[in-house]
């Protein structure tokens, strides 16, 4: 199983490989394995550190899909790549069972938008061996944009994340990241707040991945269709001092960018 390294001073780059065809800015791009894992291996040789492979979209709205139909369109891209790639797979998912078979396919990693409430997802995680991605979510893709409310979105994202890190850390998983789940229940003011104080998740004593790629947020401060988002992803992963990882679509730009902010980063604490 591969193990993600954090290189002293250098913000990590997930690449996203959506394999639906429905996701909101690329769905439909990679519908065959084949060109998943084309893409897949295009994101390694750009720069990614690891990739996160999803086959359900977690949209605004979105639908779920069947365990059948997740675990053809994941699982036949990880065994594909799982053997070229020299980074680790994380598997976006929220079915333990998909979660299994795919660590068994080769992935490293378990991405969960539900925060590992179910008890069965935090047994798969440590019977597996798998590292843990919990994010943090409110309500259920389908209605979590119909009125996301909290008295301190910072404070309380930062209980559940560490609730959700007690519980996998008792059932004996070793590798947690937490990820406040921007744009999964929040507001644009949620959003803003929990990315200009990224760095009191940080606090908690575990990496944090943010993931702000082309989202919803940044059409409203900018305008653009999802594909014309670079500039504001970018915008807003350089103003998140206190991310760990970055999780985007466009790779190649993202890490360039990020190579910049910390080496100024860096200057700054000399």
């Amino acid at each position: 199983m591969k193990e993600l390294e954090f290189p002293f001073g250098r913000t990590l780059i997930c690449g996203i490989l959506n394999v639906t065809p429905d996701s909101f800015s690329d769905g439909g791009k990679w519908a065959s394995p084949g060109e998943a894992a084309v893409q897949g291996m295009k994101l390694w040789e750009q720069g990614a550190d690891l990739i996160d492979i999803g086959g359900e979209s977690s949209r605004p709205g979105s639908a779920p899909v069947s365990f059948e139909e997740e675990g053809n369109r994941v699982l036949p891209v990880i065994k594909a790549l799982s053997p070229r790639l020299k980074i680790p797979i994380s598997i976006d998912t929220c079915k333990p069972e998909i979660a299994r078979l795919a660590v068994q396919a080769g992935a490293d990693i378990i991405n969960d938008i539900t925060g590992f409430t179910d008890p069965a997802m935090i047994e798969a995680a440590a019977s597996t061996g798998a590292a843990a991605i919990i994010m943090h979510m409110q309500g259920e893709p389908r209605t979590m944009q119909a009125s996301p409310f909290y008295k301190d979105v910072v404070a309380e994202v930062k209980a559940f994340l560490a609730d959700r890190a007690a519980a996998l850390k008792a059932a004996g998983v070793k590798r947690i990241i937490l990820d406040p789940g921007i744009g999964f229940g929040k507001t644009l003011e949620h959003n803003l707040e929990l990315i200009a104080r990224l760095g009191e998740l940080r606090e908690l004593g575990y990496p944090v991945l943010l993931g702000v790629s082309r989202k919803k947020f940044i059409e409203t401060l900018s305008g653009g269709e999802p594909e014309e988002r670079l500039s504001g992803t970018i915008a807003a992963c350089v103003a998140a001092n206190g991310a760990d990882i970055i999780r985007v679509h466009d790779v190649a730009e993202c890490r360039k960018a990020m190579l910049v902010a910390d080496a100024i980063r860096a200057a700054g604490k000399k």
